[in-house]
């Protein structure tokens, strides 16, 4: 039995798939799911876990924010009693705070891999910048910076090929795609793909807060993007091609695809 938590997210719900398809029995774990699972709720914890060997977990909507450490080193632990011998947990490249809700995880539960992803390309079709694809204006505040976006497809596929085998447990994998892009290179790629414009406007930390408030997000992911757009993430890494045997999704085959589910026509203008 392999646990996913956070498993009808952006990589969750992908990797409850894979493992299905390869007769893996899945448990998940969401607060719809059945038992439910809470990440605030301890209570929720121990029957989600009984009788895992190992789980999948993605904690939303960011190991960086204030008090999650804590609360992922409490979950290990409880994990470790309840008998799982491996985690794989979701994290970012280059977060400090990441880095410390890994640490505490690591010091308080079973053998742990981590996977390090830079932005996901799905964050531009089914999170926060779906709407400012759909309005064609992106607005960040990036700068010039680049970013080797690494597809959500991919992570799962690594996270299941972890999960399933023997190797890589302990490890800490950076993800990535295969070339860096800038926000403006972006734009061009939708352009490109979906057939109407969409231009980037570098953007304040202040206004990229009310955005995120407005779609129920932390603002403090603000300064989460500042900090990691300031060119610690812009080289790609092999960290997927070692693990799959095969070169990542470049981001041109992921817009490409994605504009074929009309995901991104734009949004009617009001009368």
């Amino acid at each position: 039995m392999i646990t996913v938590l956070g498993g009808t997210g952006t990589t969750g719900r992908r990797v409850t798939a894979r493992l299905l398809a390869r007769g893996a029995g899945v448990r998940v774990g969401s607060r719809r799911g059945t038992p439910r699972f809470d990440w605030h709720e301890r209570a929720t914890w121990g029957p989600v876990l009984a009788g895992t060997r190992s789980a999948y977990v993605a904690f939303h909507p960011d190991l960086a924010l204030p008090g999650v450490p804590s609360l992922l080193g409490a979950f290990a632990a409880a994990a470790r009693a309840e008998g799982v011998e491996h985690l794989v947990l979701l994290s970012g490249r280059g977060e400090e705070g990441a880095a410390a809700a890994e640490e505490a995880v690591r010091a308080s539960g079973p053998a742990l891999t981590v996977l390090r992803c830079n932005w996901f390309a799905q964050d531009f079709s089914e999170h926060f910048l779906l709407p400012a694809v759909r309005s064609g204006t992106l607005a960040l505040p990036a700068a010039d910076a680049v970013e080797p976006f690494v597809d959500a497809d991919d992570v799962a596929d690594v996270a299941v090929e972890v999960l399933l085998g023997g190797r890589h447990r302990g490890a800490v994998l950076e993800l990535s795609g295969p070339r860096p892009l800038s926000f403006a290179d972006v734009a061009a790629e939708l352009t490109r793909a979906s057939g109407h414009e969409v231009r980037y406007v570098p953007s304040t930390r202040d206004a990229c807060a009310a955005e995120l408030v407005a779609q129920g997000l932390p603002a403090e992911l603000a300064d989460l993007f500042a900090l990691v757009l300031d060119g610690r993430n812009a080289a790609p890494t092999g960290d997927v091609e070692r693990v799959l045997g095969r070169p990542p999704r470049d981001f041109a085959d992921y817009a490409t695809a994605t504009a074929a589910t009309g995901v991104w026509s734009p949004a009617p203008v009001a009368p």
